[in-house]
């Protein structure tokens, strides 16, 4: 289930765990913020090196939409020592993240 995969990546993110973090990801995936885009294997491990050393931490999972190949979140966190409200979208193939997108609103 598209569910266990959300659990799993929420957990390797409280652990620090970056290659279990990596391991979720598909080899054609791509991550897209506002700020920035991460396509292919060595641009997500740099992303998650730099977004691991902000400390990010979730509170509290505010709602969660899992449907087919589609995970809709939006969850309260704390990145960097800053709250936020963070949504994103993580559309699934094969099993692991294919494509992410996530924006964060400072609370």
């Amino acid at each position: 289930m598209i569910e266990d995969l959300f659990t799993r990546q929420l957990t390797a993110i409280a652990d620090g765990d970056l290659e279990a973090i990596l391991a979720q990801y598909h080899e054609d995936a791509m991550i897209v913020r506002l700020d920035r885009v991460a396509t292919g294997p060595e641009e997500i491990r740099a992303f998650f090196t730099a977004y691991l050393e902000l400390k990010p931490h979730v509170a509290e999972i505010k709602a969660l939409q899992a449907v087919n190949d589609t995970i809709f979140y939006n969850a309260v966190m704390t990145v960097n020592n800053n709250q936020v409200s963070a949504y994103g979208t993580l559309i699934i193939r094969d099993g692991r993240i294919w494509r992410q997108t996530a924006a964060a609103i400072p609370l």
